[in-house]
């Protein structure tokens, strides 16, 4: 098959509006002829973009030069602006920059393109070469049927009104809308044309594009659009017949086109809101400290829901107080405190009718926004307040968006109220079932650590350590470990406490106490009510010194330091209370002069973890042996120190500590 020969056109066109229509015209032309009509679309859009520009920017005759090859064609457009050459005139224009967008469209849609610059102008080339996979063209002989005239010049004028659906989605709105009047403009010769558009937000009406001089309106169409949105299309100049219907057409095209933009935007938007409620409610969700939570909910809507934000929480008297406040201007925060201690009266107000759901504020001037109820688990326990965006009122989807965070935020709010509730409640059981104090004695000196798994905060742990003294000059020390945490594990370890702490004021040996408490764990309801314990019977030896009967339950070995450094694990297993009708029992004694210390701790030391490594005890005795000799608190710390700094995770299990050492006197 022999393609047509190369065809060209060149011409000069003037700085005025009809001049990128009659290169449009130029460019149809030449592809029509050289049977490219598959370019047509990208063709026409660039062209359209640099005769404006050389027209409209440079404001100077422009010089047109088209030529089409079986393979492609290339486009030319020189503007006359005389002058240097700026260094700014070589950079690509930003996206939202109002002149020099057809650049970026170039660079976009161009198989290849460039400029040259002289003293007298600049020229920029393009161009568009055809897809090597598809038909080759076939142009219309010069003497076809007039028939075959009509029928093309037919298909022609489809073409005017009808974009690629490829250029449609690589097109910006704008720039679809500008090209589609711009086909209007190609088929009917209008003097003046627009495309006005209102989106129903508030806002009012926009000219999305225009060409020539748009007055007087001879034909006008309003763009088909789904209420509350409106626009309209005018055309003005000498009118014909036919510029009704295609006008109609054309605006019937142009409505498809924002609708789509329209709708594609709405989703976006849609999917970023969800996209910030689930972020937003997830860090709402990690917070369980009430005032870090309070001062994080006015941050996560500043500024993405209005100016400021502000969270007034229920007092124990019923009257809101400020919690929170936030402000894009930090310098207004003070104006706009006062204005909310205005406001807070009528909130109170809201807050005490039944079924409030929401309010406008109501004044000083300056307080627009809106109030929501915080309310969880069918109590309300604040108000929190949105400020509006800047220069609007909020939107129906962010007045939805502000009531979905509020519910997330009261919910967070409550519990984190809860977690305090419990964990104070922990704290005060926890402390309950240690001794308020250790003995304070000659010639024996006591020191303690306590260290509650953070795992869980809000339970009651199960390690517990207990020093009294007793008739005679007699000391009793223990320290244990219950199976569980929580009620349970609380229970438990106050009748261990309680029932060693009177059979040892009541004299009875050791080992027949510990007897005794094995019979009563095992009379208590439930299962796996046992503990682990070491206990002894502390008395002073005639000489100096002490003597100590050691009785281990189930229970670690404590480590007697002596002043030395010289280390030893005392003691003899027995049995764990609470587990066998019969407790084994191996009373050990032990020896300690003066400056020697006893060491006692949980398995929480012991069992501490970094991966996959344990504490163990020969760190134990690493930790101490550089304090030997030294008071019990620098003992206990020491050991205490050692085991937090052996990970960085957070301790799995309670951590228990009890020293006794041997002083002078």
């Amino acid at each position: 098959m022999t393609y047509p020969e190369r065809a060209t056109r060149r011409l000069r066109l003037p700085a005025d509006d009809r001049s990128p229509a009659a290169a449009r015209a130029a460019v149809r032309a030449v592809l029509t002829e050289a049977g490219l009509t598959e370019l047509l679309d990208e063709t026409l859009l660039l062209t359209t973009e640099l005769a404006t520009n050389g027209v409209v920017h440079a404001g100077t005759d422009i010089s047109l030069a088209v030529a089409a090859d079986p393979i492609g064609v290339r486009v030319t457009v020189t503007d006359y602006r005389s002058g240097g050459i700026e260094p700014a005139d070589m950079a690509m224009p930003e996206v939202t920059a109002q002149g020099g967008r057809g650049l970026l469209l170039v660079d976009r849609f161009a198989s290849s393109w460039g400029t040259t610059h002289d003293q007298t102008g600049k020229s920029i080339w393009f161009r568009i070469d055809r897809d090597p996979d598809a038909a080759p063209p076939v142009p219309r002989p010069a003497d076809s049927d007039p028939a075959e005239h009509t029928a093309a010049d037919l298909d022609g004028l489809a073409s005017l009104l009808t974009v690629a659906t490829s250029l449609q989605t690589r097109l910006p709105v704008d720039q679809l809308v500008t090209e589609l009047l711009a086909r209007l403009h190609d088929a009917t010769g209008a003097a003046g044309g627009t495309i006005e558009y209102d989106s129903g937000d508030g806002t009012g009406a926009a000219v999305l594009a225009k060409f020539g001089d748009p007055s007087p309106v001879v034909v006008e169409c309003d763009l088909p659009l789904t209420s509350p949105a409106c626009g309209r299309l005018t055309l003005s100049g000498t009118p014909d017949p036919s510029w009704k219907p295609l006008a109609e057409l054309v605006a019937e095209r142009i409505a498809l086109a924002v609708q789509i933009d329209r709708m594609r935007t709405e989703e976006q938007r849609r999917s970023g809101w969800l996209t910030y409620l689930a972020e937003a409610g997830e860090l709402l969700a990690h917070s369980l400290d009430e005032h870090l939570t309070v001062a994080l909910i006015p941050q996560l809507i500043v500024p993405q829901l209005g100016r400021w934000a502000t969270v007034h929480l229920v007092g124990d008297t019923g009257v809101l107080r400020l919690s929170a406040i936030t402000h894009t201007a930090e310098d207004e925060l003070e104006v706009q405190r006062a204005r909310l201690d205005a406001a807070t009266v009528a909130l109170q107000t809201s807050l005490a009718s039944d079924g409030w759901t929401g309010m406008e504020l109501p004044v000083p001037r300056g307080l627009d926004g809106i109030a929501v109820p915080l309310s969880a688990r069918g109590a309300t326990i604040g108000v929190l307040t949105v400020g509006r965006p800047d220069g609007r009122q909020h939107s129906s989807e962010e007045r939805a968006v502000v009531a979905d965070l509020a519910k997330r935020s009261a919910l967070a709010l409550d519990n984190a109220r809860i977690h305090a509730e419990r964990q104070a409640v922990a704290h005060e059981l926890q402390a309950a079932l240690m001794p308020g104090s250790l003995p304070d004695v000659s010639g024996v000196s006591f020191a303690a650590e306590y260290l509650p798994a953070e795992a869980f905060g809000t339970e009651v742990g199960g390690d517990f350590y207990d020093a009294t003294e007793l008739p005679e000059g007699k000391l009793w020390v223990a320290i244990g470990d219950v199976c569980g945490k929580g009620a349970q594990a609380a229970a438990v370890t106050g009748v261990v406490r309680d029932v060693l702490r009177v059979m040892a004021r009541d004299g009875r040996p050791l080992p027949r106490a510990l007897e005794l408490l094995n019979a009563t764990l095992l009379e208590q309801p439930g299962d796996l009510r046992y503990a682990t314990l070491a206990s002894a019977l502390l008395e002073r030896r005639p000489g100096g010194g002490l003597g100590a009967m050691l009785c281990l339950s189930g229970h670690e070995k404590p480590l007697l330091l002596k002043a030395s450094g010289e280390t030893e694990w005392v003691g003899t297993e027995g049995t764990a209370v609470g587990l066998f009708p019969h407790v084994k029992v191996n009373p050990a004694q032990v020896r300690l002069d003066i400056g020697d210390a006893l060491v006692f701790f949980t398995d929480g030391v012991t069992e501490r973890r970094d991966a996959a490594v344990m504490f163990g005890h020969d760190r134990i005795v690493r930790a101490v042996r550089d304090v030997a000799g030294k008071p019990a608190r620098a003992i206990a710390t020491a050991l205490l120190e050692a085991v937090q700094q052996f990970s960085p995770d957070a301790p799995r299990d309670d951590i228990a500590i009890l020293v006794v050492r041997c002083e002078p006197g």
